[in-house]
């Protein structure tokens, strides 16, 4: 997705060999007209799939996550990371270990928002290693809805969540992969990865 891609080479900044900055767009400040095209080129790659709902996790996720939905048509769950007064009876939960943070916090859902008659579009801003993905099709699975797919923003290729996924059966589209961060020099990876590419 080039306008992705020149979003992050422009204002992206390698902070180490395994961090990259982009709050200026998508982690702290939103680019709204960035996002709505995220979300439309996730519409269009799954157009075909079925979504009814569309799981992603907080805070960073929604953004891309919310205009998935608008162009899907489909309600928007985000998976809470912390306990609320408001979010504390009939919850589907599981366990997220973050490499970023060394910590594993526990991410829950309503079960009244996911169900067995659900398919369920997975969507994230960041893949590294893999672990917040799998949570929430964890979650998913617990709900014993179907998943289409999982939506990536941005993929570190050079981490092994991106293969892990794949390996387990998953679906996974990435609008963004990179190859590596080495040297405080942001490359891309332009082979093709995703199933939606490798069928055309």
């Amino acid at each position: 997705m080039d306008m992705l891609i020149e979003k992050i080479k422009s204002e992206g900044i390698v902070l180490s060999p395994t961090v990259l900055k982009v709050d200026s767009f998508l982690n702290h400040q939103i680019d709204p007209q960035l996002m709505h095209e995220v979300g439309k080129e996730f519409a269009d790659r799954f157009s075909r799939s079925g979504i009814t709902k569309i799981l992603t996790i907080e805070s960073s996720g929604i953004a891309p996550a919310v205009m998935a939905g608008l162009h899907l048509n489909a309600p928007v769950v985000f998976a809470r990371k912390r306990k609320s007064l408001t979010l504390v009876n009939d919850l589907i939960t599981a366990s997220v270990y973050s490499f970023t943070k060394e910590e594993t916090s526990e991410i829950s859902v309503s079960k009244k928002y996911l169900s067995e008659k659900d398919n369920v579009l997975i969507i994230d801003d960041f893949l590294a290693n893999g672990q917040a993905a799998l949570g929430l099709a964890d979650i998913v699975k617990k709900a014993g809805s179907g998943i289409a797919g999982i939506g990536i923003v941005i993929e570190k290729g050079f981490q092994n969540g991106g293969q892990l996924l794949r390996e387990k059966g998953f679906r996974v589209e990435s609008l963004a992969i990179i190859d590596s961060l080495e040297n405080g020099m942001i490359s891309f990876d332009n082979t093709a990865k995703n199933m939606e590419e490798l069928i055309r």
